[in-house]
Formats: structure tokens, sequence, C-alpha cells
């Protein structure tokens, strides 16, 4: 049976209300110290992943005891990422979504890379977002329907040059048939007026991203 859901706990920032995402028939991948994070925290993960560069060897011997599965890489000779080894091996298990948790943190190249990552799940029609503390990110080329998850803000931000035909419903600023390009702030700090928001576009891809100053 395919899993509803993958999610990938990696080595960014993360925190333990993040096990709360947990479901019942979640296929969880740990990637590199993500995977020792959910053994630390009694979760056993699916699968994990990484060169495990960032662990002792004490740890990687835990690590190796408790997952379901492990695959390991050379730390040097390597052209992926650990999050993108991980990603690569939840588009494999053919999930309805995929949730990336541990994406951001203080290495800005990592954690847009891991946002580039996104357009990946489009293409393979799965809808992928990024957890952090502070911020929920998700990617549309079509439409998407924004939940309540209690951040504050909602902002939109062209991931190509231009982004045509944007329809919001719900949002305390709507927009009818708006345009947003690369370098422009309308779309940022927008909030949500009801508990759900509909989000469509004709044309571009599309960040939403909720957030929340704490």
């Amino acid at each position: 049976m395919l899993p509803a859901r993958a999610l990938i706990f990696t080595g960014g920032e993360l925190s333990a209300q993040f096990l709360e995402e947990i479901r019942s028939g979640d296929f969880i991948i740990g990637a590199d110290r993500g995977a020792l994070f959910l053994i630390e925290h009694g979760i056993k993960p699916d699968l994990s992943v990484g060169d495990f560069d960032s662990i002792t060897p004490e740890e990687l011997a835990k690590v190796q005891a408790m997952s379901g599965k492990i695959i390991e890489c050379d730390p040097i000779d390597k052209n992926l990422t650990d999050t993108e080894l991980a990603f690569d091996l939840a588009l494999e298990q053919s999930p309805e979504s995929i949730l990336i948790m541990g994406a951001s943190g203080t290495r800005l190249d990592h954690t847009l890379a891991n946002i580039h990552m996104l357009i990946r799940g489009l293409q393979h029609h799965i809808p992928c977002s990024i957890l952090d503390k502070n911020n929920y990110i998700t990617l549309t080329g079509s439409s998407c329907v924004v939940e309540d998850r209690g951040f504050k803000y909602v902002s939109l931000l062209p991931l190509t040059t231009e982004v045509t035909g944007i329809e919001l419903e719900g949002f305390e600023y709507p927009l009818h048939n708006a345009s947003l390009r690369m370098g422009q702030s309308l779309g940022v700090s927008n909030r949500l007026s009801q508990e759900k928001g509909i989000v469509h576009i004709e044309g571009g891809l599309l960040l939403i991203i909720q957030s929340k100053d704490q």
C-alpha cells in the first residue's frame, strides 16, 4: 500500500512540536541528523539516509540499529544534499503529499535549495510543503487551498519571473486577475479572513508562505 504522506525530518532547525504532524500510515524519512532527532524522541524512521557526517559514530550506530532501513553515502563523493536524497526517495514512494521539516536554518543556501525542490514535487503532481517554527511554505502552479494553521500572515511570492491571473478568495486583501513579478512586494503580509482561503493562478509558479513573527 502506498503511503498517504511522506514526512522528511532533515538536519536543519527541528522542534519536538513537529512530531505532532505524524499520523498513522505516514512514511517517515530521517535525513542525516534528522534521523537521530526522530530516534531520540522515540520515533523509528522507516528510512534513514545521508552521509551522517554531523553525528558521532556512537550516534550513527544508534541510527543504524533503530531505523527500518538505512542508506549511507560518501560525504565527499556525492552530488546531492542529504535533504535532496531524502526527497528523491520520498518521490519514489508516490505519496499523496510530502512534508519536509528541518529544511530551514542558518544556511540560507540550503534553505533556498530546499524551497526550489518544491518545483520537482509539482512536476511529479505531488503537493509538497516545508514547515518550520515560523513558516509553512508551499508552491502552486494552478490552485491551492490555504488552511488556517495558526500563522498570522500569508505572503505570495513569484518563483518565476511573473505569475499571472492571480485570484484570491477568503483573504483580507483579495486580488482579481492580478500579476506579480519577481522583486515586487504586493503579495507580502496578507491575511486569511476565513478558516480557509483559495489561491488560483493562470500562469507561473507561486510560493505561498504562511508565517508568524514568533
